[in-house]
């Protein structure tokens, strides 16, 4: 939808991806979006690297936000939401809907 503005498709992937959740790894922005996983570590690596956005270690994943110290950021986030409400209903709540906690055993389906 924007890749003009932010360069590629992957780009804006990795971008609507951390403004929805805040927070996101390579494995699980490709999985939401059903892509391969190299160029979303390419843009993740390349945001990083341009200071657009941070890395913390959360045992063997890194988990990338946005720099709060990037002087562009609230431009960024503003310019990213707009764009997600622009995406079709399912997508929105694909990344919208966050299960981070184990199902709790014996549950029913």
């Amino acid at each position: 939808m924007i890749e003009a503005i932010v360069g590629s498709t992957s780009a804006e992937r990795v971008l609507v991806f951390i403004t929805a959740r805040e927070a996101g790894y390579a494995a699980e922005i490709a999985k939401t979006f059903d892509t391969d996983i190299s160029p979303i570590q390419k843009q993740l690596e390349r945001m990083e690297r341009d200071g657009l956005l941070i890395n913390q270690k959360v045992g063997r994943t890194r988990l990338y936000h946005y720099n709060p110290r990037y002087p562009f950021v609230p431009e960024v986030c503003a310019l990213m939401e707009k764009t997600l409400s622009l995406y079709p209903e399912e997508i929105r709540q694909k990344l919208i809907y966050d299960r981070r906690r184990p199902r709790k055993k014996d549950k029913p389906l």
